[in-house]
C-alpha cells in the first residue's frame, strides 16, 4: 500500500514543523520563516534479522590509540585553524558572504594536495568550463584533480564509492537535490538530508569531505542549525568583500582549537596567507593623530597586534550616536559609561564612534583600555605615543585589572618595535624579569594614570 503524504509547515531556520501557518517560530523566535511542504508518512521500521550486520559495543580499551593523520593543504594559516590538517574521515563545513573567497580557497588547495592525492570536485552552481576558466587563473593544473558538475546527491555519493578519490569537495550544500524528497533544494529537509548523506560517505569510506555552505541575510549558515551538529568541523569567513584582508574563523572543530584564526589577502591571484598579520594591520598607520591605539590582543595561540581608532565630536542631535566596527557595541557604552563616572570625561553630548582597523573583530576584555585611551585621545586632541603599546580590562568601578598571556602579548610588541608597554599594575608582578629589558613596562592603577602614561 502506498504511503500517505500530508502538508505541513516548516520552519526553515529551525527545521520546526507545525499542522499550521504561524507567524512566528516557537522554537528559534524567526518571523515569517514557514513553509509549506509535503510530508511523507514514514513505512514501519522492521527489526533487524539475526544476520543482518550491526554494530558492537567495544570496550575503550581495545580501542586504537594510533594519531590520526592528517593532510597538510599547502597553506599554514589553514592548516593552524584546522588543528594542524585535514583529518581522514571527517566532514568540514566552510561558510560565508557570497564573493568572500570559499571557492577560491578550495579550488588553491588542489594544486598542493593534487601532487599526492585524487581529489573530486562537485559543483552545483558553475559549469565545468567556469572552474576550468577560474582553475587557470589561479595556476591550478593538477591531473588528479577531476570535476563533477552534478545536483544529485544520491549519483554524487555512488560516484564517491566507485572512483575513490581522497578528498572530496562540495561546492555548494545549497545547491544539492535529494530525488526521495519533494522540497526544492536549499530548503531545511534538502540541506539536512543532502548533509546526513556526507556525513555516512564520509565516515564509511573513511575520505574528508569539504562542504561550502551560503549565509542568509543575518549572517548565520543558510538551513537548520542542525547542519552545524553534524559536521565535524564548521569555518567561517570573516571580512568585507571590499577590504583585502580576510579571516578564516573555526566555529567549531572536533580535531582542534576554536580559537585559532588564519589571516589570508585576496588579489587577484587568489587567497594569499599572511604569516606576519601584526605587522600587516598596522600598516599605515597614521603618525602624532589623535584618537589612535595598538593593542596586544590573543586569537587562540597567537598575539596579534591591532590598531584601534576612536572619534569623539559634537553631536549634532539630540541624542548622540554611538557606533562600533569590529568592536561589541555594548562593551562600547559600558566603557563610555564608565569614563563619565568614574574618570571625569564627558561623552555624553558627543557622538562617539570606534573602529578596529583591517577587518579583525575584537571580543576579548583586554580590549577595552586601548579602546578607552582612542577615545580620550580623541577627545582631548592629545595622541598616543607611537612607540606605545596598550593592553588591560577595565572594571565598572574604573580600575584595571590584568588579563592573561601578558608575556606573549608583550613579547609581539618588542618584536615589532615597541619600546613602552602600558598595562595594568596588577598584572606586571606575574610577568618574567627578561621582558622588562627589551621593553618599558608602565603599570596603571586607573584610566587617568594609564592615559598619562601613553601620552
Amino acid at each position: 500500500m502506498a504511503s500517505k503524504s500530508k502538508w505541513i509547515y516548516q520552519c526553515r531556520e529551525c527545521g520546526f514543523e507545525s499542522a499550521k501557518w504561524m507567524g512566528k517560530c516557537p522554537s528559534c523566535g524567526e518571523w515569517n520563516t514557514f513553509e509549506e511542504v509535503v510530508k511523507e508518512a514514514s513505512a514501519p521500521q522492521k527489526a533487524p534479522s539475526a544476520g543482518t550486520r550491526v554494530s558492537r559495543p567495544t570496550p575503550i580499551n581495545e580501542i586504537s590509540m594510533q594519531e590520526e593523520s592528517r593532510y597538510h593543504t599547502g597553506l599554514s594559516e589553514l592548516d593552524r585553524v584546522l588543528g594542524g590538517g585535514i583529518v581522514k574521515g571527517s566532514l568540514i563545513l566552510i561558510s560565508g558572504d557570497p564573493g568572500i573567497g570559499k571557492s577560491t580557497m578550495l579550488l588553491q588547495i588542489c594544486e598542493h594536495l593534487g601532487e599526492s592525492l585524487r581529489i573530486l570536485y562537485v559543483s552545483g552552481e558553475e559549469s565545468a568550463r567556469q572552474i576550468k576558466l577560474r582553475a587557470s587563473r589561479l595556476g591550478v593544473h593538477s591531473p588528479n584533480l577531476m570535476v563533477l558538475t552534478e545536483t544529485d546527491v544520491q549519483y554524487v555519493v555512488e560516484t564517491i564509492r566507485s572512483e575513490k578519490p581522497d578528498l572530496v569537495m562540495i561546492d555548494s550544500i545549497q545547491t544539492m537535490n535529494h530525488t526521495d524528497l519533494n522540497s526544492s533544494p536549499g530548503s531545511v529537509t534538502q540541506v539536512r538530508e543532502c548533509t546526513n548523506a556526507m556525513m555516512r560517505c564520509a565516515k564509511s569510506l573513511d575520505i574528508p569531505i569539504i562542504v561550502v555552505g551560503h549565509v542568509n541575510k543575518d549572517g548565520a549558515i543558510a538551513g537548520p542549525k542542525v547542519l552545524e551538529h553534524i559536521v565535524d568541523a564548521v569555518l567561517y569567513f570573516e571580512g568585507d568583500r571590499q577590504m583585502t584582508y580576510r579571516i578564516l574563523r573555526a566555529v567549531k572543530n572536533r580535531y582542534g582549537s576554536t580559537n585559532e584564526i588564519g589571516v589570508f589577502d585576496m588579489g587577484e591571484g587568489g587567497l594569499r596567507q599572511v604569516e606576519n598579520p601584526s605587522q600587516a594591520m598596522l600598516s599605515g598607520r597614521p603618525k602624532d593623530v589623535s584618537g589612535t591605539c595598538v593593542t596586544a590582543v590573543m586569537e587562540g595561540t597567537r598575539p596579534i597586534l591591532a590598531e584601534i581608532q576612536g572619534l569623539a565630536t559634537t553631536s549634532g542631535y539630540g541624542t548622540p550616536r554611538r557606533m562600533a566596527t569590529g568592536f561589541d557595541y555594548n562593551r562600547m557604552a559600558l566603557i563610555l559609561a564608565v569614563l563619565e563616572k568614574r574618570a571625569g570625561y564627558y561623552f555624553s553630548n558627543l557622538d562617539a564612534y570606534v573602529n578596529v582597523v583591517g577587518g579583525l573583530r575584537l571580543d576579548e576584555p583586554a580590549v577595552d583600555l586601548a579602546v578607552a585611551m582612542s577615545l580620550i585621545s580623541s577627545l582631548k586632541d592629545k595622541p598616543i605615543r607611537e612607540d606605545t603599546v596598550v593592553f588591560g580590562e577595565i572594571g565598572l568601578a574604573g580600575e584595571l585589572r590584568s588579563v592573561s598571556h601578558g608575556d606573549l602579548r608583550i613579547a609581539e610588541a618588542a618584536r615589532l618595535g615597541f619600546t613602552r608597554c602600558v598595562l595594568p599594575k596588577h598584572g606586571i608582578k606575574s610577568l618574567n624579569s627578561p621582558l622588562g629589558k627589551e621593553i618599558e613596562l608602565i603599570g596603571a592603577r586607573n584610566l587617568r594614570e594609564a592615559f598619562e602614561a601613553a601620552t
